[in-house]
């Protein structure tokens, strides 16, 4: 369960949400500029709610209230940026690597990993030289071969061709089923939220504006139409 009660400040924009997230994989939409990726970074640790209170399963990562803010690093969360965020001076192996490291529990095998994510001709190379669908890949992979907590998805797939998408996503539900490792994703794909996300939030003006199953969200007449995201 992930609890949420937050107020965030950047510049003029003003996230404020109130929310309890039992499912296993939540999908975060909403249009451009809604506070999607703000959120993200809140409960990762990389943005600093004024104040608020951030739970992952009665585990306290933010209270402003007792003044407990734990940085990202011991939060033991996964977080896979639309770029991919690598370390440039490791090779692929090298980044994969660092995720294995940070393992503190069961998770996928590197094996399978390498394989589903189509990596296995790219471990030696440095990852400067990657395409962005590419970087996209590794930082998935060292994200679940962490075995995180929770796993934080930006956009994870956004570079993907549609082949990698139709093993990647089936692999990706397998492993939360698996490992149960809850998720929380952010993608502008109706269908890889319908495909994957037993939830969704949808997020607007940096507010919670609808909340409930994606099929509802995304009916013809649902709110994610009335806000044109698709």
């Amino acid at each position: 369960m992930l609890r949420l009660d937050l107020l965030l400040r950047r510049g003029d924009f003003r996230l404020q949400v109130d929310l309890a997230i039992a499912a296993r994989v939540c999908a975060i939409v909403g249009p451009s500029g809604a506070g999607k990726t703000s959120l993200l970074e809140a409960v990762a640790g990389l943005a600093r709610p004024e104040r608020g209170r951030i739970e992952l399963d009665g585990a306290l990562l933010f209270d402003s209230a007792t003044g407990i803010d734990l940085p990202p690093e011991r939060r033991q969360l996964g977080y896979v940026f639309q770029d991919g965020a690598l370390f440039p001076h490791l090779s692929v192996a090298g980044n994969l690597r660092y995720g294995l490291r940070r393992r503190q529990g069961p998770g996928p095998a590197w094996d399978e990993v390498v394989e589903v994510l189509g990596l296995v001709g790219l471990l030696e190379r440095r990852v400067t030289g990657l395409s962005g669908g590419e970087r996209q890949r590794v930082g998935l992979g060292r994200a679940l071969l962490a075995a995180p907590r929770l796993l934080l998805l930006d956009e994870p797939l956004a570079n993907l061709d549609a082949e990698l998408k139709r093993r990647i996503l089936p692999f990706l539900a397998r492993s939360v089923e698996a490992f149960g490792v809850p998720v929380l994703y952010v993608s502008h794909s109706t269908r890889e939220l319908l495909d994957l996300a037993e939830y969704a939030v949808l997020l607007a003006g940096g507010a919670v504006a609808a909340a409930g199953p994606p099929a509802a969200l995304f009916a013809a007449d649902g709110p994610a139409a009335r806000l044109a995201l698709y």
